[in-house]
């Protein structure tokens, strides 16, 4: 899978917070995108997923235009901003609702992700119970469940413990053996510095490729 953002823009009630940003992100990497509050992150994440249609610019998918097409990017899953989820419901009753949406995947999967994350002792408590670290492992579970082709992850270690942490980078280390093509977005540099294969710096809107101080794992 190849993304080509080419020269994106965007702009809300005249502000822009995107400026003519270019890049391209390929299979089996690991992509950083950091940067403080507001520089624009989660926005190219949300134009990315297609949430968002750019001002100016295109985002192709393999070549495709999945947004011009009106279609969602194929085989993506993502977790931006904080997850939500049915607060009477189950961590595995909630991950059980999104599997019938496409109906790809049954238990044993559900069951798999689960336990990954590290939540299989608390599947069955409600998710209203969940502390912070429990509602950030489930919305990482949510991403890996359906093993998409591209995983993309806002602040994926907010709320998480060390232990916790170090277990996600280790997951998303054999996600990218695997052939992903993953994009963690942060404020934090050093959350990702060691994961991460490229690093792009946002600041008001205007996107720099960093150079890496410390190597891969």
């Amino acid at each position: 899978m190849i993304i080509e953002i080419k020269e994106i823009s965007k702009s809300f009630r005249g502000v822009k917070v995107l400026k003519n940003v270019s890049m391209t992100l390929e299979s089996g990497h690991i992509y950083g995108f950091i940067g403080h509050n507001g520089s624009g992150k989660t926005v190219l994440l949300k134009l990315i997923c297609a949430f968002f249609e750019p001002t100016t610019g295109e985002i192709l998918f393999n070549g495709t235009n999945i947004i011009k097409n009106n279609e969602y990017p194929p085989s993506t899953r993502a977790l931006i901003e904080r997850p939500t989820f049915i607060s009477e419901l189950s961590g595995k009753e909630n991950l059980e609702l999104l599997a019938k949406i496409q109906k790809k995947i049954g238990e044993k999967e559900i069951e798999n992700a689960l336990e990954k994350v590290g939540l299989e002792k608390e599947k069955d408590k409600l998710y209203y119970k969940y502390s912070l670290g429990m509602k950030q492992k489930l919305g990482i579970a949510q991403v890996l469940m359906e093993d998409p082709q591209i995983l993309i992850l806002d602040e994926p270690f907010n709320g998480l413990d060390d232990e916790s942490a170090k277990n996600i980078r280790q997951i998303l280390l054999e996600e990218k053996k695997k052939g992903k093509l993953i994009i963690l977005a942060t404020h934090l540099k050093e959350d990702i510095e060691l994961l991460c294969d490229e690093l792009y710096k946002f600041d008001d809107g205007v996107v720099t490729k960093e150079e890496k101080e410390i190597e891969i794992l």
